[in-house]
């Protein structure tokens, strides 16, 4: 899979991109991940990339050229495939588990970083497909949204983890919130490791994970246990033969 990440600040997105379990999945050639920076293509020569814009308002606007042309010289170096382009912004879909599977389906994925006040509309009517959110809250610009699709998404595709039960059982993939884990030591600071996990019960320990992941989502997203619960109706207890 191809992720293509147009942004003024490619750096910050190498940086954060080109560590840790991402890293390694772009090293071994599990996914590929680019950063192109927008100001390579103005035309301006002051290298701008953004006016003030049209009607008045506090802020510069990035301007149309340098993103369009941007995003046809990734085109040109596209592999073929299905594609999505997609544009980190505020307006969009808020950002979940479900879209990343949705996500993780294409084979090639660009987002463009809007900064500033964002982007001349035009680019968004040209080139975007889909205005995705990760969250009712502000940010400078989209590189941090774009570097949580690319983690999210990536997570999911094959090699990158593991193991799948790395990410379908976690927290929200499952449905569920995760039950509390723990590792050595046995004992900190007079508080134990639940006797369960040490009986080697597998049966049991799984019952009392479930416990505890449905008690926690009650308790702190009941939106999530209210839907589990619906696709997950409790069994009726087994009538007694006579």
């Amino acid at each position: 899979m191809r992720f293509d990440i147009m942004t003024l600040f490619p750096d910050m997105v190498r940086s954060v991109l080109e560590a840790s379990v991402i890293g390694r999945a772009k090293e071994k050639g599990i996914v590929e991940i680019e950063a192109h920076d927008i100001r390579n293509y103005t035309k301006d020569k002051h290298k701008k990339t953004d006016d003030t814009p049209y009607g008045g308002g506090k802020g510069m606007l990035m301007s149309t050229q340098p993103i369009c042309d941007c995003y046809n010289a990734i085109c040109e170096k596209l592999p073929e495939g299905t594609k999505k382009v997609i544009y980190a912004s505020p307006r969009g879909r808020i950002f979940n588990h479900e879209i990343a599977k949705e996500l993780s389906q294409y084979d090639n994925i660009i987002i463009l970083c809007g900064h500033y006040e964002g982007v001349d509309e035009r680019v968004i009517e040209e080139i975007v497909d889909e205005e995705i959110s990760v969250g009712d809250y502000v940010l400078t610009g989209g590189e941090l949204p774009a570097c949580i699709i690319v983690d999210a998404v990536s997570r999911l595709i094959d090699g990158v983890l593991s193991d799948k039960e790395c990410y379908e059982k976690e927290s929200i993939a499952s449905g569920l919130l995760e039950y509390p884990q723990y590792t050595k030591p046995r004992v900190f600071n007079g508080r134990e490791v639940p006797e369960v996990l040490l009986s080697g019960h597998h049966e049991n320990i799984d019952k009392w994970r479930l416990e505890k992941s449905l008690a926690l989502t009650k308790e702190r997203r009941p939106d999530l246990y209210e839907k589990y619960m619906a696709l997950h109706p409790p069994k009726p207890p087994k009538k007694r033969k006579k």
